[in-house]
């Protein structure tokens, strides 16, 4: 048996795989970390997300229950597949499966690039 491992993304974050378009200029020269570490823009494609903004539903909470109370998510704006262009200071590098992703707030996206499919006449 094998097991299988899931990244599952909490709250208002997504997990974002960053562009490394970034580390090269346009004729291909690999840029040192020392110059890319001032850049406070970065993109990358949104690989999951959160299931949003955590809300109380005070209509169907019963106070003097001790069971588990249910909680009510607002979708996040960014979806998978979604481009983002977000914050860098505001982003956490992790290595999940010796892969390098960030985590980033959804407050910290400042642009989608989301590719729609449109039927031509």
């Amino acid at each position: 048996m094998k097991a299988k491992r899931n990244l599952i993304v909490v709250g208002d974050r997504v997990l974002v795989n960053p562009d490394d378009k970034s580390e090269r200029t346009s004729s291909g020269l690999y840029l040192p970390p020392t110059v890319t570490e001032k850049e406070k823009v970065l993109g990358g494609y949104i690989v999951r997300t959160g299931p949003g903004y955590a809300v109380h539903d005070p209509v169907s909470e019963d106070y003097l229950s001790s069971e588990r109370k249910i909680l009510k998510y607002i979708p996040l704006q960014a979806n998978e597949g979604d481009y983002a262009i977000f914050l860098k200071d505001q982003s956490v590098e992790i290595e999940f499966e010796e892969k390098k992703y960030l985590i980033v707030p959804h407050s910290a996206i400042l642009a989608l690039v989301r590719t729609d499919i449109v039927e031509e006449n």
